[in-house]
């Protein structure tokens, strides 16, 4: 017999065994239905092994997707009703699946980014995986983009995104002796720049409606003073006046904050 009828076979079996268990689950008081709970996760293990194995190489141990995944099993045999789904197995396969993308979510995340990351994450990966199995070669950001119909932009912020999944720990060797966070320094007086960043916002907080409009456009959002000035009907001249008058009296502001006080 060829191997896929064996499999198959033994699919069919199973599927068989666990929709006459169902019927007794259905019939059964408290202590039975839990022994028949038992007997249908014991059956239906690989069911969970393969759904598992589907998001191996993915940052996350097999041994703890095989755990989620048993445990979406046992929820999916008590809230199955055989009257509302065709099989167990077309009802079981969603809910472990969920189970398993809600683990990747919630919990694997060291950084947890927007939800539209995560799932562009899992996007990404499959996009590429699939590509680079079509070409035989690795593929770039715009052909992933390309292929997904998504702008690349989105692509390079969900890449950048994915390195909060499992970041390398700052304890991780480096060579002989050193370590990942031995290379980084900073020289700087934290307690000072908690101080000039307290200054700074209040200062900023002495601004017109307008000022902090501008200030917001052209360093955060980064508009050109042209840009800022189409917004608010001026000239590009003028939007440069008033960022200078800002900055001046800020710099005043926090200059003055500085200086001792008068005995």
């Amino acid at each position: 017999m060829a191997r896929g009828s064996v499999h198959a076979s033994s699919r069919t079996r199973r599927e068989e065994q666990t929709r006459l268990l169902f019927a007794e689950f259905a019939m059964a008081g408290p202590s039975e239905r839990h022994r028949i709970a038992i007997e249908l996760v014991e059956l239906n293990l690989p069911l969970c092994d393969a759904l598992a194995a589907r998001y191996r190489g993915r940052g996350v141990d097999l041994d703890d997707l095989v755990q989620v995944a048993r445990a979406g099993l046992w929820v999916a045999i008590h809230r199955f009703r055989p009257a509302d789904a065709p099989s167990f197995l077309s009802f079981a396969v969603p809910t472990i699946t969920g189970e398993l993308k809600r683990y990747f979510r919630d919990q694997c995340w060291v950084v947890r980014p927007p939800r539209r990351l995560q799932d562009l994450r899992a996007l990404t990966s499959r996009a590429r995986d699939d590509l680079e199995q079509a070409t035989g070669r690795s593929v770039s950001t715009r052909e992933i983009a390309d292929h997904l119909g998504i702008d690349q932009r989105h692509i390079a912020e969900c890449i950048i995104a994915g390195a909060g999944f499992r970041p390398p720990s700052l304890d991780a060797p480096v060579g002989d002796s050193a370590t990942l966070g031995s290379y980084i320094s900073d020289d700087q007086d934290i307690a000072a720049r908690v101080t000039d960043h307290l200054a700074l916002h209040w200062a900023l907080a002495g601004l017109t409606l307008r000022e902090q409009k501008v200030i917001v456009w052209r360093y955060q959002d980064e508009c050109t003073q042209t840009e800022i000035g189409d917004r608010l009907g001026l000239s590009q001249m003028q939007v440069s006046r008033i960022l200078h008058h800002i900055l001046d009296n800020t710099r005043r502001l926090l200059n003055a904050a500085r200086m001792p006080a008068s005995r």
